[in-house]
């Protein structure tokens, strides 16, 4: 069974928060300008990722509740 994938808006601080199962621990690592992925420090799996400055990135996102996400996650 794959993990519950849970999302939130901060619109005070303009970010978007995606978090991979269970809350847990984590450490994040800015992959890209505004991009952080949050990692397990002892697996090293990816367990969420936020997007700073998210109405920069995504100015033609209406409603963020129906937001279309792609996204390709590898796991090692």
């Amino acid at each position: 069974m794959g993990k519950e994938i849970r999302m939130a808006y901060d619109d005070d601080g303009d970010i978007l928060d995606i978090s991979i199962g269970d809350p847990e621990k984590a450490i994040s690592k800015e992959v890209e300008e505004d991009f952080f992925l949050r990692v397990n420090p002892v697996t090293g799996e990816v367990v969420g990722f936020s997007i700073l400055n998210f109405r920069k990135w995504f100015k033609d996102a209406k409603d963020i509740k129906t937001l279309p996400i792609k996204a390709e996650l590898a796991f090692s």
